[in-house]
């Protein structure tokens, strides 16, 4: 982090001159949305309170966060937190994406940003974009300058994703590993040209095909194109650029406690076992001491992702909240544990 201080400091700054002051929040208990001010919404669900602010993205675009806070925090009441960056799934909204949360802020007393993301030409399609993964990295900055009452923990830095935002999860990893106090990647996209070539095999229901007029494959294909500016076959530099199997020596190098999530009944990300299942086993090839850990099961795509599912075990794994019985157990679920040994950064 202290190395990305630089670079970010005229981020910092002109997310204070979009944001400035915080709103004044409704009771704890009743839901109640609190009136704009300088762009900075609150509103406060019982134990749980979603702040919307907004940055700057690296094309100049303006776009919304959604952080989520206990309650008990605003601005007379600030806070030192841990800081969890979440990115949302292919075409997933940042709000539905911070909705998978719950009351679990609450319960472990940490903040969680779900930014809208912006990628090279597409917003909810970013798929890993250089620029996405930058603006992910200013999001510990931006929720200070945005929320100035708002302390994030800089020793307790963590990213959370499924689908696309596993993708930049573990991209932002790749890139910027001094940031990350942890890393947790569910049911990810690994190898974007593979992905890419699997799209014409998804499902499409009768919802699905009236959107996408039938072609939701094949459409998945074109947005792909548009946002990268060509297909693998013209740009493989380009994709190899967006998928997280380009920088696995980096990641396993990294000494950064990374947890890997995925399913064998996945019909999203089609073949999980050449996804996240290689690419943890080949992490563990390449250093044998990475304190990386797998959890496969049984669930459709991102279902473990949820408050209500195996998020609070992914917590609990990196002491976000405080692991229960319940939250610790693993029936139907295969874990395969990180090893003893200290990390050492060449194997």
């Amino acid at each position: 982090m202290r190395a990305a201080r630089g670079a970010v400091a005229a981020a910092v700054a002109l997310a204070l001159v979009l944001a400035g002051a915080t709103a004044v929040a409704g009771a704890p208990g009743k839901k109640k949305h609190a009136a704009k001010k300088r762009g900075v919404t609150v509103v406060r669900h019982g134990r749980i309170a979603r702040w919307t602010i907004h940055y700057r993205a690296h094309n100049g675009v303006r776009r919304a966060a959604y952080v989520l806070l206990p309650s008990k925090y605003g601005p007379h009441v600030p806070a030192r937190l841990p800081l969890v960056i979440s990115p949302h799934g292919r075409g997933v909204g940042a709000r539905a994406n911070s909705a998978v949360w719950g009351l679990l802020p609450a319960v472990g007393d940490f903040a969680v940003i779900s930014p809208e993301g912006q990628g090279r030409k597409l917003g909810r399609y970013s798929w890993g974009s250089p620029g996405q993964i930058e603006d992910l990295a200013r999001m510990p900055y931006i929720v200070h300058a945005t929320l100035p009452w708002l302390h994030v923990n800089e020793r307790k830095v963590y990213a959370f994703g499924g689908s696309m935002g596993g993708q930049e999860t573990l991209l932002l990893l790749a890139r910027h590993p001094e940031l990350l106090a942890g890393a947790a990647a569910f049911d990810a996209v690994t190898d974007f040209r593979l992905q890419y070539r699997q799209f014409p095999r998804l499902g499409c229901g009768k919802k699905c095909v009236k959107r996408w007029d039938g072609l939701f494959g094949r459409s998945l294909q074109a947005l792909a194109r548009e946002e990268i500016g060509g297909s693998p076959g013209q740009y493989p530099g380009r994709f190899a650029k967006r998928s997280p199997w380009t920088y696995r020596k980096r990641i396993a190098a990294s000494c950064v406690p990374l947890q890997l999530w995925w399913s064998p009944a996945d019909k999203v990300v089609i073949d999980q076992g050449r996804q996240s299942g290689r690419f943890f086993w080949q992490l563990r090839t390449l250093n044998p001491t990475a304190p990386i850990q797998a959890f496969v099961g049984f669930w459709i795509h991102s279902a473990e992702m949820r408050a209500k599912s195996r998020l609070p075990l992914a917590l609990a794994t990196f002491g976000l909240i405080k692991p229960t019985e319940k939250t610790l157990a693993t029936p139907g679920l295969h874990v395969v544990t990180p090893p003893t040994a200290e990390c050492n950064p060449y194997g």
